[in-house]
């Protein structure tokens, strides 16, 4: 019998750069998680910022529009005036009749021109500055979308790299590693709440360099992502006057700017670079990222987003044109949602009152959840947690017993990813270790969403609470039983009775 022949693809026959890449997100912890749930298990994902599957609604107003360009025979039922507001109803026809052919048709491969003007007035009433050219903006299937082509647009050769803040977020470090590039990673200062260093970056910015590394472009995540600081002002002026002397393309993403909680308010990189002048305001390159899959909307699942260019040569627009145009248009319901998420009712409008109070509702309630989280954390034993101020997770510093150290390297595993698979165990809670972030060595973290319904989330906090005094008795990291907290140090989130949760080993 003829032995069947090797298949033409395997691993170690398919781009090493895909090897390559990783992606802790969805890796060891979720993909666990995963098979607990195919077990029977109840696991609650914390791992992922993802607000619908954690139980936050959508924004009526926009569902509405959606519904009604997804099926566009309802507007002329009578009945549709009696279910859906007048403005819903004339957004919904305004936008079919900008889209030839509605949701089901291709459109321009930048994204419609009248989402596109909607963006351009959005980014002019945010930052009262002058409005960009909606040749500037592209739409993209959310913000991942527009930094994966920033990133294979720029990077040439493994010796091209990208400065990304440590902690980042892995679709950096996987994207660079994707397309064959250096990540060059400068340290946020964790005692300083987060803060930048403008010393740390110039140190890994030089280091990279005399090793020969041609770095072409400085990442910030304002709000970070997974660390919740906020940039002020001042500090993004920094950042672009860094920028512009060591020539740098300068990417902000911006994804989480409406999930304000704390002390800084949100101001963007393009009203920060224009605040400047010359030199910077009329040739610093600048693009900035935005979707709908955060803030109050929390859409994931529409794929709905943008970047926008400032001071880019036009050639280079006409290429990153060429190449959306290859995957013909972003997705159009995403277009819609990102229209009526970043254009909502306006006073007078018959939406307006409802649409509002339902934003900040889900804003408010996020804040309130950020501060029960942090403050949980700062009172157990070995945990040290930034305040939220924006974003939406928690990333707290454990400091791991040497027992529990040993056991995670004698099992292959970073100590962190140790710590996250006994919480998914024990508590059913599915959170990503610091090192699929990267962290300072001899540090260990967790990233935690601050997304679980506010009606149980103290009960959750008990649960995280339960764990950690276990895991630290089994690995020998409580003292005496002085180290551990009293259960009524939990915080109260006053938010009325809160659903109990089962302490019991699951």
């Amino acid at each position: 019998v003829r032995a069947a022949p090797a298949k033409v693809l395997t691993e170690a026959t398919i781009n090493s750069q895909v090897l390559d890449c990783q992606y802790g997100v969805r890796g060891e912890i979720f993909q666990r998680a995963q098979e607990l749930v195919r077990q029977g298990r109840e696991v609650t994902f914390t791992s992922v910022g993802n607000p619908h599957q954690l139980g936050q609604q959508p924004l009526t107003f926009l569902r509405q529009v959606v519904s009604l360009c997804a099926a566009p025979f309802l507007l002329d039922d009578p009945r549709t005036a009696a279910l859906f507001p007048a403005d819903a109803v004339e957004r919904a026809r305004r936008y079919l009749g900008a889209l030839p052919g509605g949701l089901g048709a291709y459109q321009d491969s930048k994204g419609n021109e009248v989402i596109c003007q909607e963006v351009c007035d959005f980014i002019e009433r945010r930052d009262g500055v002058v409005r960009p050219d909606s040749s500037d903006v592209c739409l993209t299937n959310g913000a991942s979308d527009g930094v994966k082509l920033m990133l294979q647009t720029m990077i040439r050769d493994g010796n091209d790299g990208v400065l990304v803040p440590i902690p980042q977020y892995p679709l950096y470090s996987a994207a660079v590693a994707l397309y064959g590039g250096k990540l060059v990673g400068y340290y946020l200062d964790e005692a300083a709440g987060w803060a930048l260093s403008m010393d740390r970056m110039q140190a890994a910015l030089d280091q990279a360099r005399s090793e020969g590394v041609n770095v072409r472009a400085i990442v910030f995540i304002n709000p970070g992502n997974p660390t919740g600081q906020c940039l002020d002002l001042d500090q993004l002026q920094g950042l672009i006057r860094f920028a512009h002397q060591n020539r740098l393309v300068l990417m902000a993403d911006e994804v989480y700017q409406e999930n304000i909680y704390g002390r800084v308010p949100f101001v963007s990189a393009y009203r920060a670079l224009r605040s400047m002048g010359a030199p910077y305001a009329d040739s610093q390159e600048l693009v900035s990222f935005h979707s709908i899959s955060k803030g109050a909307a929390g859409e994931c699942g529409l794929r709905g987003g943008y970047f926008h260019l400032a001071n880019f040569d036009a050639g280079v627009r006409a290429n990153l044109y060429k190449v959306v145009s290859i995957s013909l248009c972003a997705a159009v319901s995403g277009m819609v949602a990102f229209g009526c998420y970043i254009n909502p009712p306006r006073p007078g409008d018959a939406s307006y009152e409802a649409h509002q109070k339902e934003r900040s509702a889900i804003i408010r309630s996020m804040k309130r959840r950020a501060r029960l989280m942090s403050d949980a954390f700062n009172a157990l034993p070995g945990v040290s947690c930034q305040l939220v101020d924006g974003a939406m997770y928690a990333f707290p510093r454990v400091a791991l017993p040497p027992r529990a150290v040993d056991e995670a390297r004698q099992r292959g595993l970073a100590p962190d990813t140790l710590y996250c698979l006994e919480l998914l165990e024990y508590a059913g809670i599915a959170a990503t270790p610091g090192s699929s972030f990267e962290q300072e060595d001899g540090t260990y973290h967790f990233r935690t969403s601050i997304l679980p319904p506010e009606a149980g989330f103290v009960g959750l906090l008990e649960l995280f609470r339960a764990f950690h005094l276990d895991f630290m008795q089994t690995y020998g990291g409580l003292q005496n039983n002085r180290d551990a907290p009293a259960k009524a140090q939990l915080p109260n989130s006053g938010a009325g009775q809160l659903a109990p949760v089962a302490l019991s080993k699951l």
